[in-house]
């Protein structure tokens, strides 16, 4: 790997910490960089899900005050998340390579409209959450649940996996957006976690400890500038780059 690659991916991977702390979705910065630069797809999803991890736990640490009082919560969404990303993660794994590479595209074109979309999936949330009432602390009983889905999509390719789990949570659970978004940061954390420990038990010949190394660092610099600065960021410019990466990535790969 060239000096201007390594620029590259330290760029791609503080840009992926820093939207996923703020929105979700920083795969489709970092994916679709390994892929130009030449990676294989199951090799670029795993570096790069395993080099996502010290970002996800960055973001989630920058927004600690929102997560006061949320601790039984979270741990039993935890829970649901742990067992998601654990299936996903082998489902990567066990199902062929040509599988993950026929499917890529498609959930790179789900995650684009997810964002696209997500200025009216906020309002809906929000107009949700103003007639919500009743609903346990820990949220509906479908929440669990969803959330292990949401984990099972994060194990496997995870791109706008936030986007997602801020749906399901401002809809289920009648709380703070931003208090949610804390709690987002710790399961997304947990989810990558889980993903990673069994792509270096299981799919060590298929990482590349470099690209892992380089945005490991640069995407725990992009989490605190994500919980520090990223709320101060136009929403509407992190869509517009997330939607050109990920568009120009799926173009790509259809070629």
């Amino acid at each position: 790997m060239t000096w201007l690659e390594m620029a590259a991916v330290l760029l791609a991977g503080t840009a992926a910490g820093t939207i996923n702390t703020v929105v979700g979705s920083g795969t489709l910065v970092t994916f679709p960089t390994l892929l130009a630069l030449g990676m294989p797809p199951v090799a670029a999803n795993v570096s790069n899900a395993i080099g996502l991890v010290p970002g996800s736990v960055s973001g989630a640490i920058g927004y600690r005050r929102e997560l006061v009082g949320q601790r039984a919560r979270v741990l039993r969404l935890a829970s649901a998340t742990v067992l998601g990303a654990l299936a996903g993660a082998l489902l990567l794994l066990v199902l062929p390579p040509r599988a993950f590479e026929t499917v890529v595209p498609v959930l790179i074109a789900l995650a684009v409209v997810l964002v696209a979309f997500q200025p009216r999936i906020s309002s809906w949330v929000a107009r949700r959450h103003a007639h919500l009432g009743g609903l346990p602390e820990n949220g509906a009983r479908w929440v669990w649940p969803g959330t292990g889905l949401v984990g099972v999509y994060c194990g496997y390719f995870g791109a706008a996996q936030g986007v997602l789990m801020m749906a399901l949570l401002g809809i289920g659970v009648d709380d703070d957006l931003q208090r949610l978004n804390g709690a987002k940061n710790v399961l997304a954390a947990l989810g990558n976690g889980i993903a990673g420990v069994v792509f270096v038990l299981a799919a060590f010949g298929r990482i590349d400890w470099l690209v892992v190394a380089l945005i490991a660092v640069s995407s725990a610099v992009g989490g605190q500038l994500g919980a520090r600065y990223g709320r101060r960021l136009p929403p509407s410019a992190l869509r517009a780059l997330i939607i050109v990466v990920g568009t120009v990535a799926l173009v790509a790969l259809l070629r």
